[in-house]
C-alpha cells in the first residue's frame, strides 16, 4: 500500500508563516543573522560620530561624548549593559550644575542619553550593532520640568538694555546683541550664525539658521537693519563670515553672552538673583507676541515647526507679513513689506466669484 504524498506548502505561505512568526516573537530577519564583524570601542567610534555632527548638535551632545570617551575608551560598544548606562545618567543628574535655571539634572540626562542613541545609531548603520542589541534604545527619557522663566516686565527690560549700553569695553556691541534678540526672539545660535550675506536690505529681513538645521526669513526694523549694516562695516565682517565682532574684527562667542549677563547681573543684582539670560528675552518676546497678536502668529515668529496643538496649526500658519505687523507694533517702525496684502475671507470670496 503507497503512502499518499503529502503536499509541500507554497514557498510564499511558508515565507509568510515565517514572517508572521518573528513578528510575533519581537524579531526581524536581520536579527537572524550573525554579525562577525569586531564591534569596535567607544574611543574609535565616537571621533567618527563627532565629524557627523553640525556645530549646534556637537555642543549639545559633546560632554556625554567626552564622558564616554574618558569613562569607557577600551570598551566596546556591545558590552555595557542597560544598568551601567541608568547607573551613569543618576551620576550625571546628581553632579549637574545648579541655577535658578535648572531643572533637576533632566537636561543634563536628555543630552546623554541623545548623545548615547546618536552613537548607537551610528553602529546600527555600520552594521556592528543589531537593533535588538541595542541598548540606548532601552533607556527612558526623563520628563523635563517646567521653566522657570517668564516675560520680564517692560520697565526690568529696560534696565538691562540700559545696563548693557552705558558699561562694559563694548556698550555697542552688547547694546545690537541684546535689541536683536529682542526683536526677533532668536536663539543665540541663531545671532552667532547671522553673516552679512543673510541681510536683506531691501525688505528688513534676516535669514535665521539654528537648531536642528532649522531656518526662517525674520523681519527686523529699519533702524535695526542700519545697525547691523554699519556694525559689519565697520568691523570687517566678511560676507560669507559671523556678523557679530569686536572691534578688532575677532568673530564673538558665546562667551559674550555670558560676559554680558555677568555684567548685567553686578549692576542688577535682581538679574543675577533670577539667573536671567538671552532665553528669557525670547521668552519676552513671544509672550507679547501671542498675547497682543494671536498663537499662530507667535508660532511663526518662534520659528516653531511641527509643534503644535493637533491638526488646526497646519491651517491657521501665520504669514511672514503678520510677523511683520508684530514687530511693526512692537518697535513702533512701520515695516517695507507690510505695503502687501494679506489674504482675507472677503477678497477670497469675490475672486471666486
Amino acid at each position: 500500500m503507497s503512502v499518499p504524498a503529502v503536499e509541500a506548502a507554497a514557498p510564499a505561505e511558508t515565507i509568510a508563516a515565517a514572517k508572521l512568526l518573528l513578528a510575533q516573537m519581537g524579531i526581524s530577519p536581520a536579527d537572524l543573522v550573525t554579525i562577525t564583524t569586531r564591534v569596535p570601542t567607544f574611543a574609535e567610534v565616537i571621533p567618527r560620530v563627532r565629524a557627523t555632527l553640525s556645530p549646534g548638535t556637537l555642543r549639545t551632545y559633546n560632554t556625554g561624548l567626552t564622558r564616554l570617551e574618558v569613562t569607557w575608551p577600551d570598551r566596546r560598544l556591545d558590552e555595557p549593559t542597560k544598568a551601567e548606562f541608568e547607573e551613569m545618567t543618576r551620576a550625571i543628574q546628581a553632579g549637574a550644575r545648579v541655577n535658578r535655571a535648572s531643572r533637576g539634572g533632566t537636561s543634563a540626562v536628555q543630552n546623554f542619553i541623545s548623545a548615547l542613541r546618536c552613537i548607537y545609531r551610528y553602529a546600527e548603520d555600520s552594521g556592528w550593532i543589531r537593533r535588538t542589541d541595542n541598548v540606548a534604545r532601552q533607556l527612558a527619557m526623563p520628563v523635563r520640568r517646567p521653566s522657570h522663566r517668564y516675560a520680564i516686565p517692560s520697565a526690568r527690560l529696560a534696565e538691562i538694555c540700559q545696563a548693557a549700553a552705558t558699561s562694559g569695553d563694548d556698550p555697542e556691541l552688547d547694546a545690537l546683541i541684546l535689541r536683536l534678540h529682542i526683536e526677533t526672539a532668536c536663539r543665540r545660535s541663531g545671532a552667532l550664525a547671522l553673516r552679512p550675506h543673510d541681510l536683506d536690505r531691501e525688505q528688513c529681513l534676516v535669514y535665521l539658521r539654528e537648531k536642528e538645521g532649522s531656518d526662517r526669513w525674520q523681519p527686523v526694523s529699519p533702524t535695526l537693519m542700519r545697525y547691523l549694516i554699519e556694525h559689519a562695516e565697520q568691523r570687517h565682517s566678511p560676507l560669507m563670515g559671523q556678523l557679530l565682532r569686536y572691534r578688532n574684527g575677532r568673530a564673538i562667542s558665546s562667551r559674550r553672552y555670558d560676559h554680558i549677563w555677568h555684567r548685567v547681573g553686578e549692576i542688577l543684582p535682581w538679574v543675577a538673583a533670577q539667573g536671567i539670560t538671552t532665553h528669557w528675552l525670547r521668552h519676552t518676546t513671544l509672550t507679547w507676541v501671542e498675547r497682543t497678536f494671536s498663537y499662530a502668529v507667535a508660532r511663526a515668529y518662534a520659528g516653531h515647526s511641527g509643534k503644535g496643538p493637533g491638526a488646526t496649526a497646519t491651517y491657521v500658519k501665520s504669514y511672514l507679513a503678520e510677523v511683520a505687523a508684530a514687530l511693526s507694533v512692537l518697535t513702533g517702525e512701520p515695516h517695507p513689506i507690510l505695503s502687501a496684502q494679506l489674504p482675507s475671507p472677503t477678497a477670497m470670496t469675490a475672486s471666486a466669484r
